[in-house]
C-alpha cells in the first residue's frame, strides 16, 4: 500500500514497531492485527489492503521480541496479559479508544488477552486458529500431542539449537508448511530474534495451559482450518463457551497460515464481521 506507515512508539521501556493503514485518520473505524509465530505485522499485508479498502483503518503491532519490535531481556517480560497491555498502550498513543481485533496464531491467544483483561477496548473480535485460552488448555489428548512443539520450545538454548539446525527439529522442517519459510528461516537466524520469539511461548506455559481466563464479551467470530497440523478443532468450537457475546464459527478447507493460503475468503470473512453493529 502507498501510504502505510512504518511507525515506533514506547511502551515498558520498549521500542515496539507497528504498521498503520491511515496514520491521524480518526474517521475509519480501527482494526488492530496481531500476528503469530513465526512471523511478524508484515503478514497482514493481504488483509491490510482489502480492510483499507472497505474502509477500515488497519493497525498491525510487531509483538514484542519480533520484526522491528525490541526484544526483552526476562522471559517474563513477554506474559501474554504483558504484550495484550502492550497493544492496548498502542491504542492510547493512537487516541483510539475502541477497535476491532483480529489475531492468528499466537495473536489469536493475545487477541483473547486483550478482550478478556482489556474488554473496553475491543468492538468485536476475530480469532483465527487458536480457541479461547481455557479451551485450548482444557482441550484432550489429541490438542496435546499435535502441540508438542509448545514443550519443545520450553527448552531455553537447546531449542534454540536445535530449531537453528538443518536437522528433524530444524525450523523448515517444524514448520515446513509456512508459505514463506525462507523467509521466517533468514530473519529468524539474527542475533537474539529466535530466542525473542520463543519467550512468548515460554512466558504463556502457565497463563494458557493451566490458568483460567476470563470470559470475553465481544462479538466473536472464530475460523479454522481443517488441513491444520498444530491445532484440533474442539478447541476452536469449545470457545463458544467462554464466549458472552454473539459466537459464529467458521470452519475452512486449508491449512494453518489463513492469512497467507486464503487472503480473499478471510479479507470477505472479516470486512462482514467488523462491519456488522
Amino acid at each position: 500500500m502507498q501510504n502505510l506507515q512504518r511507525a515506533r512508539f514506547t511502551h515498558r521501556g520498549f521500542e515496539l514497531a507497528y504498521l498503520d493503514s491511515a496514520p491521524g485518520d480518526m474517521q475509519r473505524p480501527p482494526v488492530l492485527l496481531l500476528h503469530g509465530f513465526p512471523d511478524t505485522a508484515d503478514m497482514w499485508a493481504a488483509q491490510i489492503e482489502a480492510l483499507h479498502a472497505a474502509g477500515f483503518r488497519c493497525i498491525a503491532p510487531d509483538t514484542l521480541g519480533c520484526g522491528e519490535s525490541d526484544m526483552a531481556p526476562r522471559v517474563r517480560d513477554y506474559h501474554a496479559r504483558l504484550i495484550a497491555s502492550d497493544h492496548a498502550a498502542l491504542l492510547d498513543h493512537l487516541g483510539i479508544e475502541k477497535a476491532h481485533v483480529a489475531g492468528h496464531d499466537w495473536g489469536a491467544v493475545i487477541a483473547w488477552f486483550l478482550a478478556a483483561h482489556f474488554p473496553e477496548r475491543v468492538k468485536r473480535l476475530a480469532v483465527m486458529s487458536v480457541g479461547h485460552p481455557t479451551a485450548y488448555g482444557r482441550s484432550g489428548l489429541k490438542q496435546k500431542l499435535l502441540g508438542w512443539y509448545t514443550l519443545f520450545f520450553q527448552l531455553g538454548g537447546f531449542a534454540e539449537w536445535l530449531l537453528g539446525g538443518n536437522g528433524y527439529f530444524g525450523l523448515a522442517r517444524v514448520f515446513s508448511s509456512h508459505p514463506r519459510m525462507e523467509e521466517v528461516v533468514t530473519r529468524l537466524r539474527q542475533p537474539g530474534r529466535l530466542t525473542g520469539a520463543l519467550r512468548i511461548y515460554r512466558a504463556a506455559l502457565y497463563p494458557v495451559l493451566i490458568q483460567r481466563q476470563p470470559n470475553v464479551s465481544a462479538p466473536t467470530l472464530g475460523i479454522w482450518s481443517d488441513g491444520d497440523r498444530f491445532l484440533t478443532e474442539s478447541q476452536m468450537q469449545a470457545s463458544e463457551n467462554y464466549v458472552d457475546g454473539p459466537w459464529r464459527y467458521e470452519r475452512l478447507q486449508g491449512h494453518h497460515w489463513i492469512p497467507l493460503e486464503q487472503p480473499d475468503t478471510l479479507n470477505a470473512l472479516l470486512v462482514s464481521h467488523f462491519r456488522a453493529t
